[in-house]
């Protein structure tokens, strides 16, 4: 699924999210607050189901596979959760109008390949990304042997925010074995 990868891309950029690409956020939407989120690319809902797990409640979770276009729902769709949290397609055609569209109704946190934070193309969503969580490498399939070749990391953006991201990095396998053990 990476820019370094020969294989074909599923329809949708439609990849289930693993444990590992969830826990590095985990303690920052404790931090904010945040109860309830809503996921409009939810695929399978493997997404959801770790949030759920962590005690964090769903307000929807819907995708455009089973109809559901979150570029032309009406905001009002968004009421009742405090975040967008998902994983959103990679495509830069359909990302760059979600992050457009998701931080104007709600604080939002969208999983998606780290470097994108270092092109040309970012520099006019940098002012209100507010955080950038590194995550790594994931596996993206299950059963492969072999991770991506492209590092993740959560971006939260939200259009009250300006002055750019704050990065925080990868913990120590201690940290992030003691974020899971406190989200639960």
């Amino acid at each position: 699924m990476g820019k370094r990868s020969d294989f074909p891309r599923r329809k949708a950029d439609d990849y289930a999210t693993p444990l590992k690409g969830v826990t590095p956020v985990l303690p920052h939407l404790r931090a904010e607050g945040i109860v309830t989120f809503v996921e409009p690319c939810a695929g399978a809902g493997n997404l959801v189901a770790h949030l759920c797990r962590f005690g964090f409640l769903c307000a929807f979770a819907r995708d455009l596979r089973d109809g559901f276009d979150a570029l032309t729902r009406d905001p009002n769709t968004f009421q009742g959760a405090d975040a967008v949290v998902t994983n959103p397609p990679w495509t830069r055609a359909a990302l760059h109008p979600m992050i457009e569209r998701f931080s104007d109704i709600l604080p939002t946190w969208l999983l998606f390949d780290a470097d994108w934070a270092h092109t040309k193309q970012a520099a006019t969503y940098l002012d209100y990304c507010s955080h950038i969580v590194a995550v790594g490498r994931l596996k993206w399939i299950p059963g492969t042997k072999h991770q991506a070749k492209d590092s993740c990391a959560w971006h939260r953006f939200d259009r009250r925010h300006s002055g750019g991201p704050h990065f925080i990095g990868r913990p120590s396998n201690h940290s992030a074995k003691s974020y899971v053990e406190a989200a639960q």
